[in-house]
């Protein structure tokens, strides 16, 4: 099969879905925590708050994932809150996600699902503390 010799590259296919998705999820927290790229419409939320909380968990573990540390932990915590998110606040509007808004906490609840048992893929300081080094094979 054609589509078999891409199987070399699934460890930086996976690196370059765990950067992009920490990222993005980074910028919700950075959203709630600084008003950065703008604020909420509902405005900064205090910091003890539910919303504080989750910005705090948005932006650090975002920045954990980003690196690639502690990995497998930090994505089993924020896939935990993006069930809560979906859940508390998405599902409670409309039974459909597309209709409450809750499709990307329903997206980033399975990618950092999918983190936890695959690990973060290569480029990762996970992977540089356990001494793993991606190489694709050769093509042949």
């Amino acid at each position: 099969m054609p589509f078999d010799k891409l199987d070399r590259y699934t460890p930086y296919a996976l690196a370059a879905l765990r950067i992009a998705t920490a990222i993005i999820f980074m910028l919700h927290g950075t959203q709630k925590l600084f008003g950065f790229p703008a604020p909420p419409q509902s405005g900064l939320p205090p910091l003890a708050s539910l919303f504080g909380v989750g910005a705090v968990l948005e932006l650090g573990g975002g920045l954990l994932i980003l690196l690639g540390l502690f990995t497998r932990p930090v994505a089993f915590l924020l896939a935990g809150e993006m069930a809560v998110a979906y859940w508390t606040f998405h599902a409670p509007r409309a039974l459909y996600p597309v209709l409450n808004g809750g499709d990307a906490a329903i997206l980033y609840c399975f990618v950092f699902f999918l983190l936890v048992f695959t690990g973060p893929g290569a480029l990762s300081l996970d992977g540089l503390r356990k001494g793993e080094r991606y190489r694709p094979a050769i093509a042949g």
